[in-house]
């Protein structure tokens, strides 16, 4: 059985609510942008949560084997990247989240999940 696009983006909302991560959003940009179909944002509280979250979604995708999986940045810097071609994931500090405001550049997006 191959997963869709959305329900491996549902495996991942559940990896991050496992490790606790806060202010998840999924969001559908497919209509609005060029390279992905969602974006996956969520905050982790310290670099030792960032870093379990980013772990978490790791084991999660060798679990679901998807494959030509990218990862940028690094606890130190606050934000996290997961880039899956079809979905990116963005973990962020709280502070680094503010600032880039990733979720007002790409208003036009449809909120799939919003979980506070």
């Amino acid at each position: 059985m191959t997963l869709q696009t959305l329900d491996i983006a549902h495996k991942i909302v559940d990896a991050v609510l496992n490790r606790h991560a806060s202010d998840i959003l999924l969001l559908d940009v497919k209509r609005i942008c060029s390279f992905t179909d969602y974006f996956i944002l969520c905050n982790g509280e310290s670099e030792r949560q960032l870093r379990a979250i980013s772990d978490e979604i790791e084991e999660t995708l060798s679990e679901l084997k998807v494959t030509g999986r990218r990862h940028q940045g690094n606890i130190n810097s606050g934000w996290i990247i997961h880039d899956l071609g079809d979905i990116v994931v963005h973990i962020f500090s709280p502070e680094k989240r503010r600032y880039y405001n990733i979720e007002e550049m790409w208003s036009g997006g449809d909120t799939v999940i919003k979980i506070l």
